[in-house]
């Protein structure tokens, strides 16, 4: 599907046009849970996540049989600062690496059923340090986010986004401090591993970055363009276009929840079709849930990235399902109730 926007002005106004759930369908979900065979609330969130899930799908019984995961690398220009422990060469390499099957996400995909996706942009072509410019023109930011949207498959019905970026949990933490507040120092963690020199070149290059760009701090898709990413902005892309076709999100780690803020700052409400999957180790990503009203559904003390943790929350998510949807009903088991 052509992505129905040319300008960010053009994508703000496609969040405000979404779908909301079908509340038909999650009455009729929360019905049948009330006659499951087990006591009222046993599950505990599965219930919860089974009715979200009937509303964003609109059955009342919702299957997870589908489900995508999409991978978007991306290079900045931000690492001429020194807030990184590896090269930007290591995302080409970690590319090459998910598509040979050999990393830590394609491992989890087959674990948990999911068929995945990578998506390069531009690895040749970093965006801009976002300390001296802004990361990416108008134009090179709607690419990206564009981007995104086409590589959702709208038969999925479920899905992850990941990333993959040398720098990339810096233009996180300038997003999450232009969209929430804060310094530098409030936002940046040890990402892939920074020493002390490191975190406080990190937390600096925030700080430079939000005084450059001062519209960053009112407009989030401006704090996309100026300080993300290629790679951000396509799971932003990705997330949106999911919306639009209705279909449930896990959000991953700090940088996936940092470019999907951009949708919820943008459009309040933009996330309702997305749970968080889990809390990850890099500092911040607790503080950022706790702004986007998300309860992570793991903690695992992940720190990897890539979709990791979005990954391993379809198995709950789709446990969740089956319970809801295979279960019998007291009266179809023959139970008697209390």
């Amino acid at each position: 599907m052509t992505a129905p926007f040319r300008s960010l002005s053009d994508f703000r106004a496609a969040l405000g046009a979404m779908p909301a759930p079908d509340a038909a369908a999650s009455d009729a979900a929360r019905a049948r849970d009330a006659v499951l065979t087990k006591p009222a609330g046993a599950l505990g969130r599965l219930e919860e996540i089974s009715i979200w899930i009937a509303g964003w799908q609109g059955k009342a019984r919702p299957a997870v049989t589908n489900p995508l995961i999409l991978v978007f690398a991306g290079n900045h220009g931000v690492t001429a600062q020194g807030v990184s422990a590896f090269p930007a060469a290591v995302t080409a390499q970690m590319v090459a690496n998910f598509r040979a099957g050999g990393a830590a996400i394609n491992q989890l995909a087959t674990c948990v059923g999911a068929r995945m996706e990578v998506h390069a942009l531009d690895l040749d072509r970093p965006t801009a340090d976002f300390t001296a410019a802004p990361a990416m023109t108008e134009a090179e930011a709607v690419a990206a986010l564009a981007v995104g949207w086409a590589a959702v498959d709208p038969g999925a019905d479920l899905l992850v986004t990941g990333e993959m970026g040398i720098g990339n949990t810096t233009s996180a933490a300038a997003l999450a401090a232009a969209l929430f507040g804060g310094t530098g120092a409030d936002w940046a963690g040890r990402g892939t591993g920074v020493d002390d020199g490191g975190l406080a070149r990190k937390a600096g290059a925030v700080d430079m970055g939000l005084a450059r760009h001062p519209a960053a701090r009112s407009d989030p898709l401006a704090a996309l363009r100026c300080l993300g990413g290629r790679e951000l902005a396509a799971m932003a892309g990705a997330i949106a276009r999911a919306r639009r076709e209705r279909i449930p999100v896990i959000l991953d780690g700090f940088i996936c929840c940092a470019a999907a803020a951009v949708l919820e700052r943008a459009v309040p409400g933009a996330l309702d079709h997305a749970l968080a999957g889990h809390v990850g180790a890099e500092t911040a990503h607790r503080r950022l849930l706790g702004h986007l009203g998300k309860a992570p559904l793991l903690d695992l003390g992940l720190r990897l990235g890539e979709g990791s943790g979005a990954a391993l929350a379809i198995g709950v998510v789709r446990a969740a399902v089956a319970c809801h949807s295979g279960m019998a009903s007291f009266a179809e088991a023959g139970v008697a109730e209390a």
